[in-house]
């Protein structure tokens, strides 16, 4: 059972993309970079076939992730037609070591009440290890294959797969369980089990929860002290939705295609418009950007965006009735430049002035043919919008936004150049 069908785990905006060709790196978050350090230092793969998958993994050519129990599975561009089809394994911990690492988080209340509430802090991998148990791969642990034909273990394309899981542990370390062996409704309900007895609903008393304090007492204390409350600053990073206390029942809305939903799917649905929500309220919190002004077609491009490399966007394309290559597309539009690169991968644009159309077509070089504020050449594209050039790049006949818009039409036909 893959991830998403299995639980979804929350979701984080992802900080604007730079294009492609960027030094962005692998790891945001302990687990991520624990990911990484583990990948580099301790799985004993070849350090030289790693440094070539990490800059193929930026390149933008792999696919979405599929995790379930012991394996990530993804389809990577290579240089032939069809993608390789790329698989590594993950061992999968034995029932005793399950055992020892549930005893152990379930011996310290502070692990099962950051658990439950959808945390997994990195001390519980310390303890846990101290229990002889690591969460992370070590040697031989790591079983990539691919289906190019390189011979080296792993291949470029392989290596690639392998780094881009730390951008799933920065959104969700609970897919590490996963990939362990078992899902978080799994552990969460072991969890339960052990500090509660044996009703699995039980553990949940055993977390301290805050009351709060009455409105009208709180009113009071301040109208007596006459001082005005300092409002809080907001925090850091979007929150975590609380873990389902009880599996929901079976949806009875049919999706789109027709079936219906069953009880995984629904649990990963609320899990994830919970998750966005949360996402969505802390960005009006910190007036990162205006997230609510949106229509449903721009909201779903919006989500796409966030979901692109992961098993949700396949998910979102079967919700929303659409080929997922469409749908990535337009969340790759939406990650590059917002409602605006949405409107111009649906063919919006507008035409400059005679000096600016000028200074594009001397970029883009001999050849360059114009079509209102459109300029082409062979399989490259600059549309004018909003004061910017956007590159677009011809791939499976259709026009991709392939970075973000620049007013110099130099480094937007360096961008779409690729």
């Amino acid at each position: 059972m893959s991830w998403w069908r299995e639980q979804q785990g929350p979701s984080h905006r992802r900080p604007p993309a730079r294009g492609h060709g960027s030094r962005r790196g692998f790891g945001r978050t302990w687990w991520g970079r624990a990911w990484v350090d583990a990948l580099t230092d301790r799985a004993r793969l070849d350090p030289n076939r790693l440094s070539r998958g990490r800059s193929y993994a930026r390149s933008g050519a792999v696919g979405e992730l599929r995790i379930e129990p012991g394996r990530v599975q993804a389809e990577v561009q290579g240089s032939r037609l069809r993608p390789y089809q790329v698989s590594v394994r993950v061992r999968e911990l034995e029932p005793s070591e399950w055992a020892r690492l549930l005893d152990v988080v379930a011996a310290e209340v502070g692990h099962t009440a950051a658990l439950l509430e959808g945390e997994l802090p990195p001390e519980v991998e310390q303890a846990v290890a101290a229990a002889g148990v690591d969460l992370l791969p070590g040697p031989g642990e790591l079983g990539p294959q691919c289906s190019c034909p390189d011979w080296a273990n792993p291949c470029k394309h392989a290596a690639a797969v392998c780094f881009l899981v730390s951008d799933v542990l920065d959104r969700d370390p609970f897919a590490l369980l996963l990939l362990r062996g078992r899902a978080r409704e799994s552990v969460l309900a072991e969890l339960r089990t052990r500090r509660g007895g044996a009703d699995p609903n039980a553990a949940t008393s055993q977390v301290p929860a805050d009351e709060g304090v009455p409105a009208a007492e709180a009113f009071r204390d301040w109208v007596a002290d006459s001082t005005t409350p300092v409002l809080p600053l907001p925090p850091t990073r979007p929150g975590r939705p609380l873990a389902l206390p009880t599996r929901p029942t079976a949806g009875p809305t049919p999706a789109h295609n027709g079936s219906r939903l069953g009880t995984a799917g629904v649990a990963a649905d609320l899990d994830a418009l919970a998750a966005d929500a949360a996402a969505r309220a802390w960005a009006l919190a910190t007036g990162t950007v205006d997230v609510l002004d949106l229509d449903a077609d721009e909201d779903l491009a919006r989500q796409a965006a966030d979901a692109l490399g992961h098993a949700r966007l396949g998910v979102l394309a079967a919700r929303a009735g659409l080929p997922a290559r469409e749908l990535a597309r337009r969340g790759i539009a939406w990650r590059h430049g917002g409602a605006a690169g949405l409107a111009v991968l649906r063919g919006g644009h507008e035409r400059p002035d005679d000096p600016v159309l000028d200074e594009a077509r001397t970029a883009l070089g001999p050849g360059t043919r114009v079509r209102g504020g459109r300029l082409t050449l062979g399989p490259i594209q600059l549309r004018w919008a909003d004061g910017q050039w956007y590159p677009m790049r011809r791939s499976f006949g259709d026009w991709d936004l392939v970075g973000p818009p620049d007013p110099d039409p130099v480094v937007a036909a360096e961008r779409a150049r690729g």
